[in-house]
Order: C-alpha cells, then sequence, then structure tokens
C-alpha cells in the first residue's frame, strides 16, 4: 500500500533510477517506427539550472514523454557548449584567485586549466536535469569542443573559405575590453544610460578662426584621438570656419574643420568632433575624407601613448579627470545629463568599444536567403508567429558575420601565416604546409615557418552546426543517424537567440543538408519576479530550482512553471504556482488512497450513468489536450489535465460512485475508476512523470520492467456529447441545491423534498439517483402543483419546501428584497429598450441581449412572486 501523505523525495530518485536502468530514453533507429527528435539548446558547460532552464527543459521533457508513449522513437539529445567568453572569464577569475595571471602562461598551460574546470564544473547542469525529470538519451550526450564536433567546426570554416563566403578584414568591431575580444552585432545589448554630455571649446589655430568653435561630447576622454571637426556645410554659423584649422584642448594638436552633410545642425551645436577610431559613424567619415586614425585605447579599456596624457588610465577614470583638466584649462564650456543608449556586452556586461581590427567574417547574404524564405512560407513554423516579424527584420538586414574572437578556449582558427602576411587555410599545420609546398610551390617551407591564427571561433559557430554534428552528420554526412533523426521535429528555445542561435541553425541546414534542421520552434517566455524584472543572480530575484526541487518536488516544480506560461509571453513566477503544482499532486494522490481503500462486493451496482458520463468527459479532455498540443498550446494542455482530475475526476465522479461509510463498491465500479485512473496518469505522465508512475504501479500487478514512460498515451474514442450536456445541467442543479442550503443554513444532513415543473421529465428521471446522493435530497416530484423555495435551472423550475427549516418570515422578507431589486432591474432594461435611438445605434446582438435580459427578469419576477403566494 502506498504512504499515507505523498512525499516526492521517496519516490523521485527511484524511479528516475529505474527508467535509466531499463533504457527507456535510449534510442535507436528503427524503420518500423517514426522518429521524434529533439536537440538540447546546449547550456553552458560551467552553468548551473536557472528558472529559464526549469521551463526550456519542461516543455521538451513533455513533448519527448508524449512522443514516446505513442509508440514514437523519441530521442532527445543532451549536450552542452563550451562557451568561450563565460568559460575563460572563470578560468582567469579561478587563476587570479591562486595568484596566476593569463599572460604568465602559455596558450596549452592556459588551456590545461580550462580542460580541468570543464571537467570538475562540466556535468553540473545535466546532473541537476535529471533532478527534473528530462528524459534525455544520456548515451548521446555531445560537448561542443569534443573531437568529432570540433572537427566539424575546423571542415565547415575551410568549406566557406574556399567558398569565398569567410574573409579577413580590418574593420570596425564591437569590443569587450573586460573579456578582451571582440563580439558580434547580436551579443550587444542596448541599454539606457544617464551620462553628461560636455560642451568643449576647441580654440581656433590662426586668428582667421576667431574663437574658434565647441563641440558636444559624451566621451571626453577621446578628445586626444580626434582628426577632425565637422560642421554641416549648409551652416550658416560656420561657413566661414571651413578649411580652418582648431587645437584639440589639453594636447593642443592642429586638426581641420571639414564640412559634410553627415552632420544635424541641431545637435548640440552643431559642431562634430571626428574620432575614426573610436566611433563607428566617425570611422565611414573619416574614410570619406581620408582622415588619419589615432587609436588611444588599449585591449582592456586603459589609455595608450598615443592619448600623450593620462596613459594606463582607464577610460572611464580618464574620463572624469579629463573634464577637471578642461575645466581647469578654461576649455570647458559647461556639462549638461544626457540619456542615451550605450551597448553593453551580453557576457560581461562591460560597456562596448568600437574598435578598428583585423577580423574574420562570414558573409551572410547569400547563406541567409532560404532560412528568411523557409520562415516566412512556414515550412518552418515559429511559434507563436509574433516573431515572424522580427526574423524578418533580422534577416532583410542581415550584417556580415565577425566570427573570430581573441580568446584561447575554443575552435582555433585554422589559418595559418607566412612570414610575409600570406595566408592558408587548411585542417592542421601539417596540410597547411602541403598547400604551401604544392600550391605555391614553396618547397623549402618547414613547419617552423607556418604560425597559427590565435583567435577561436565565436561560440555560435559551433552550435550553429548542433542539429547535423550531433548525428555526426559532417563526419559521415550518410550515417544511419542523420538519416534517420534529421531534420529533427521540435525547438524549443528563447526569444533572445533566435538570431543567435536558431537563425544560424537553419542557414546551417539549408547549406550542408538542403533541408530545415527542424520544423516547429517553440519561443518561451521570459521567467520574471513579481515585478516584471527578469530573474538573475545579480538582482538576488532568482530562487535555486534545486532548493525548489527538494522544498516541493519535481511534478510540483514542473506544473507551477507551466501553470502560467503561454507560448513566447513572459512567465510571472510566483512560488504560489508552485505550491498550485504540490496540491495537484496531493489531490492526485489522496484520491488514489481513497479508491484503493475501498472493499468491493460482487453484487451489482447503480453507477452505470457515472461510469458512462466520465467516459465521455474523458474522451471529450484527451481530445481537447490533443489539440492543445498540435498548436503548442501546452500550458492550456496541463490546465486541461489539471481540470479534467481535479473537477471532474476528484469533484465529481469519485462523490458519485464512492460508496457510504464502511460500506463496499460494486466490482464493475471499483474495475472502472481504476481503469480510468490508469487512463489519468498516462494522460498526465508528461507533465508530472514522477507520481503518476509511482501510482499508476500501484494500481494493479505489472510485469517486470513495465512503466507508464512506455505504457501508449490515451487515444481518443468517440463519446456521447448528450450525457455531457445531461451531467452539465445534473451539475448546475446540484450546485443551486447546495447553495441553498448554505444560504438558509440547513445542514447538509437534512433530508429535503425537491418538485420539478418540466417539459424533459425522462431526463430527470434518470438523473434522479445522482441528484439524491449528492444533493441530499429524499422525494422529487413532478407537476404543477409545487410550493416551497423556487429557483430556475436553464428552462425548468425547481421547488423545494423548507417548511420547517426557515423562518416563513424571514424568508418573505428576503424575497421582497430579491423582487425590488429584480423590479428594479426589468426597468432599467425596459428604459433602455424604450429609448429608440439605443434600438436604432446598437448592434443586433446587443438589442438582442438585452431583449433576453427582460425575459430572463420577467422570469424571475413571476417565480417570486408564485413564490410569495405560496408563503
Amino acid at each position: 500500500m502506498i504512504s499515507k501523505t505523498y512525499a516526492p523525495d521517496d519516490i523521485e530518485d527511484k524511479w528516475y533510477e529505474y527508467w535509466i536502468q531499463n533504457r527507456y530514453f535510449a534510442s535507436k533507429p528503427d524503420p518500423q517506427k517514426e522518429p521524434y527528435t529533439v536537440v538540447i539548446p546546449p547550456p553552458n558547460v560551467t552553468g548551473v539550472l536557472h528558472m529559464g532552464h526549469m521551463l526550456n527543459n519542461t516543455i521538451q521533457d513533455i513533448l519527448v514523454r508524449k512522443a514516446r508513449m505513442e509508440g514514437k522513437e523519441a530521442c532527445w539529445v543532451p549536450g552542452t557548449d563550451h562557451a568561450s567568453i563565460a568559460t575563460e572569464a572563470k578560468v582567469v577569475a579561478m587563476l587570479r584567485e591562486k595568484g596566476i595571471r593569463k599572460s604568465d602562461l602559455t596558450r596549452e598551460e592556459f588551456l590545461e586549466y580550462c580542460w580541468e574546470w570543464t571537467h570538475k564544473y562540466g556535468g553540473i547542469i545535466l546532473k541537476q536535469l535529471r533532478k527534473l525529470g528530462a528524459s534525455c538519451d544520456w548515451d548521446r550526450t555531445r560537448f561542443t569542443m569534443e573531437p568529432d564536433l570540433y572537427d566539424a567546426v575546423i571542415e565547415v570554416f575551410i568549406d566557406l573559405y574556399n567558398k569565398g563566403d569567410i574573409y579577413r578584414g580590418h574593420r570596425m568591431v564591437n569590443w569587450d575590453p573586460q573579456a578582451r575580444t571582440t563580439v558580434s552585432d547580436e551579443e550587444v545589448i542596448m541599454k539606457e544610460v544617464t551620462q553628461k554630455l560636455v560642451y568643449i571649446r576647441y580654440a581656433a589655430a590662426s586668428p582667421e578662426g576667431g574663437e574658434g568653435v565647441v563641440i558636444a561630447t559624451t566621451r571626453p576622454e577621446t578628445i586626444m584621438a580626434d582628426v577632425a571637426v565637422c560642421v554641416n556645410p549648409n551652416d550658416e554659423r560656420y561657413k566661414n570656419m571651413v578649411g580652418q584649422k582648431v587645437l584639440v584642448p589639453l594636447i593642443n594638436r592642429e586638426i581641420p574643420v571639414i564640412a559634410d552633410e553627415y552632420v544635424e545642425m541641431e545637435f548640440g551645436t552643431g559642431c562634430l568632433k571626428v574620432t575614426p577610431a573610436h566611433d563607428t559613424n566617425d570611422y565611414e567619415l573619416g574614410k570619406k575624407h581620408n582622415l588619419p586614425v589615432i587609436d588611444l585605447l588599449n585591449e582592456d579599456g586603459t589609455l595608450n601613448e598615443k592619448a600623450q596624457i593620462l596613459v594606463g588610465e582607464d577610460r572611464f577614470v580618464a574620463r572624469k579627470k579629463v573634464v577637471r583638466m578642461l575645466e581647469e584649462a578654461g576649455a570647458l564650456v559647461k556639462s549638461e545629463v544626457y540619456k542615451s543608449n550605450v551597448g553593453h556586452s551580453e557576457r560581461t556586461d562591460a560597456v562596448i568599444e568600437p574598435r578598428l581590427s583585423e577580423q574574420w567574417f562570414l558573409k551572410m547574404e547569400r547563406l541567409s536567403r532560404p532560412a528568411l524564405e523557409n520562415v516566412m512560407n512556414d515550412t518552418i513554423r515559429l511559434i507563436p508567429p509574433k516573431f515572424r516579424n522580427t526574423y524578418k527584420h533580422w534577416m532583410e538586414n542581415v550584417r556580415d558575420w565577425n566570427i573570430s574572437r581573441q580568446l584561447w578556449w575554443g575552435h582555433r582558427i585554422p589559418a595559418y601565416y607566412l612570414q610575409d602576411g600570406t595566408v592558408i587555410v587548411a585542417g592542421s599545420k601539417r596540410e597547411a604546409l602541403k598547400k604551401a609546398q604544392t600550391e605555391l610551390q614553396l618547397f623549402a617551407l618547414t613547419e617552423e615557418d607556418l604560425v597559427q591564427d590565435p583567435d577561436v571561433l565565436d561560440t555560435w559557430f559551433s552550435s550553429w552546426l548542433w542539429p547535423i554534428s550531433v548525428f555526426n552528420g559532417f563526419k559521415d554526412p550518410d550515417n544511419e543517424d542523420i538519416r534517420y533523426y534529421y531534420p529533427t521535429n521540435d525547438l524549443v528555445t528563447a526569444p533572445e537567440i533566435l538570431f543567435f542561435w536558431v537563425a544560424r541553425m537553419i542557414i546551417a541546414g539549408y547549406e550542408y543538408k538542403g533541408l530545415y534542421p527542424f520544423r516547429n520552434v517553440y519561443l518561451t517566455g521570459i521567467v520574471r519576479d513579481k515585478l516584471g524584472r527578469k530573474m538573475s543572480k545579480s538582482l538576488g530575484n532568482s530562487p535555486d530550482p534545486i532548493e525548489l526541487i527538494e522544498k516541493y518536488g519535481a511534478d510540483s516544480v514542473r506544473t507551477g512553471m507551466l501553470f502560467s506560461s503561454p507560448a513566447g509571453n513572459d512567465l510571472p513566477y510566483d512560488e504560489k504556482l508552485i505550491e498550485q503544482g504540490r496540491n495537484f499532486c496531493n489531490k492526485i494522490w489522496n484520491a488514489f488512497r481513497l479508491v484503493k481503500g475501498w472493499s468491493t462486493t460482487p453484487a451489482a451496482g447503480n453507477n452505470g450513468l457515472a461510469i458512462a458520463w466520465f467516459e465521455a468527459r474523458f474522451n471529450q479532455a484527451a481530445e481537447e489536450i490533443l489539440d492543445h498540443f498540435d498548436k503548442f498550446r501546452i500550458s492550456d494542455a496541463l490546465r486541461a489535465v489539471y481540470r479534467l482530475i481535479w473537477d471532474d475526476f476528484c469533484s465529481q465522479y469519485l462523490e458519485m460512485i464512492k460508496p457510504g461509510f464502511e460500506q463496499p463498491v460494486d466490482e464493475a465500479s471499483y474495475h472502472a475508476t481504476l481503469d480510468f485512473f490508469d487512463r489519468l496518469m498516462r494522460l498526465a505522465h508528461p507533465f508530472i512523470p514522477f507520481i503518476t508512475e509511482e501510482l499508476w504501479q500501484h494500481i494493479g500487478e505489472r510485469p517486470d520492467q513495465a512503466s507508464v514512460c512506455i505504457s501508449g498515451y490515451p487515444a481518443v474514442k468517440a463519446y456521447d456529447e448528450k450525457i455531457l450536456a445531461d451531467f452539465e445541467i445534473l451539475f448546475e442543479l446540484v450546485s443551486s441545491l447546495r447553495n441553498l442550503r448554505s444560504s438558509k443554513g440547513i445542514s447538509p444532513k437534512a433530508a429535503l423534498p425537491l418538485h420539478i415543473r418540466t417539459d424533459r421529465k425522462e431526463l430527470y428521471v434518470s438523473l434522479e439517483p445522482l441528484v439524491r446522493k449528492l444533493a441530499g435530497i429524499d422525494e422529487i416530484r413532478y407537476g404543477n402543483d409545487l410550493d416551497g423555495v423556487s429557483f430556475l435551472v436553464r428552462s425548468d423550475e425547481f421547488y423545494v419546501n423548507l417548511s420547517g427549516e426557515i423562518d416563513a418570515e424571514e424568508e418573505k422578507a428576503n424575497l421582497l428584497k430579491e423582487l425590488e431589486y429584480a423590479e428594479g432591474f426589468l426597468n432599467s432594461v425596459m428604459k433602455k429598450l424604450g429609448n429608440e435611438r439605443f434600438v436604432q445605434n446598437a448592434s443586433p446582438a446587443i438589442v438582442l441581449k438585452e431583449r433576453q435580459k427582460q425575459t430572463d427578469a420577467e422570469s424571475k419576477i413571476q417565480t417570486i412572486r408564485e413564490a410569495l403566494a405560496r408563503l
């Protein structure tokens, strides 16, 4: 017998180990079965489970478990991402604590520390996913830096380079001074920042320039890199200044005043300082006017010798000091508070620095065309579809992808340089040497003459190959796994990486398989706190998912996360939702204990109608749930399961069939109820896998190695819609009778007579046993000779004679109040319908609704008056 109370600790580890031992999650190609494939969005190898992972992986597990129960060959591939920037930052911080600087190590020594860190912490998040109940095929776990996946990345780089899609160029890039690497445009997060807009006077270099010019800037620390001041040629204020020279304050270097229509006359003073090395737009302006470039920042954001002053100071420290120095020099005109959007690194939150650098780029225009076309024509569905417009905008305005990163941890760029700067792209130094000897006729060359590019590839350049590489689709393009499992079915991920990852996987799919990588992309919402803030460690507003599981159980957390999580909409997290999930599990547990506690008798029972109703209701709900799944309304599917179990099965069905105190139930009803429980557990299993396994195993004897997770998802059968409609009337009637008892203060044990005026006597005759049992009715009569307190259900009238149960004078007073209210309501409706302008201008539906209110009010008034007459 199961324990008295539901204790998740007692069952969750037990059943997960059982599933693993019996290899229910392991998958291999089976031509006799339809494949269902999901690849996990690989979390950072050094990461730990957060609320976003919890939501995302719960949804994936629901989809995979349902597919497995439907008889499909379900394959959920887990794995982790090497996360270049994040992992390297953690390793650098760890070394710093030991008094070791990265610069003191060779590349090989540093990579040893990275691998040590990865082996130590890399499996944490995957172990945590097991606590959640994730039914991944753990034998297929992949890592983006493992040999086969590493080789795939290098192979793709070489292929795209040979196709002319990858090139090296000196460009303005986004530089992260904290991570000391470039980041892509998509990894730059714009944040509104309050700064000081500083007005600075640039004195004229000659008397012809008069008082010089005043410029406005939020970056005074870069004035030492200015190479010109630019004005609009149509600006009358500065026409005499064009061609003149002014002096950069503090260092007194002469720079020209130039003219270009790019300058907005209305912004600031109408004069623009031109600093090509530190502003993307200034760089373009500098190229147009053949201006020199002065880069005064080091990789870490400190000022270098070209600044001439404050060398070695951090850029933000230097900013404050420059303002003070300008003030002391008399060059500071004024400063004012100014709000603007400033780019921050998604990884480190450092303020991004535009920087000129030699980088590797991937041309995106050709590659992105099929990825745009096949989302817009719904070959690949985005769910919800509102994200199509965002996707379309990104893909129509796609820029070349900066794929190189100035890091050591990652896939090293397979480019080798000769002393003269010649680049050879090859899979290894040996291959590069062979290429140089055969293609360039450099036979005297040795491997020592070749130097490999020190940079690594952007992390996304490995994860964009994930749906192919996890099945070794590059190493062996025609292997059994890739032929069977690709394309995958559904991808569950977050909207914020729609372009970072999803679009790029689609690009890679069409480029290397000629086919989409997945059919459906389910975009989850962002988990937010009660104040609407995104949950994060830095804000301290994110609970630890593992602690929640330990407190409430995995099933409770899974359901709680989904109760308010429609696709694409943010999830306003509240721990009360998790408590609701726990209450749901407790309800199921207690219902099962109730049923299993019944004794049985072979005697015939009279529960046939209740059993027939729940059979119909089960199939109606199952049909609704399948429809929700088809439309990826996962939270709606859960709510439908919740209502079916809590409201229909526990609150209605069990109340209808349960035997009296210490009385047995007939065997037919008992077995029918256990069969319903079996099907309910199978229907609910994808959502709450642990408790459903525990209870399913206790329903009856099971063969060895049996499990609800492979037992078959309930099929929808034809159902009787009439009995569902009849029982809706039954439940309304019972609810009205219970409300009547409550409002009159009548004991639930007091048996009451019920008189019915109806044209559907046969309906109520069939429902009489259930009305008697559920509402405590002892006598039921039909006809027009009726008396007692009355109420309506649909068009039928019901009367309960409460003589002896209530105070007649008090009841009369209550009825008079009801009559007064009803007559007042009818009067207001009649005034509205008597207004010709309302009737003529309102829509027919609204007028019809008002006429229905009139009819209902008149019927109510008649019923009350008849009740008063009987009193």
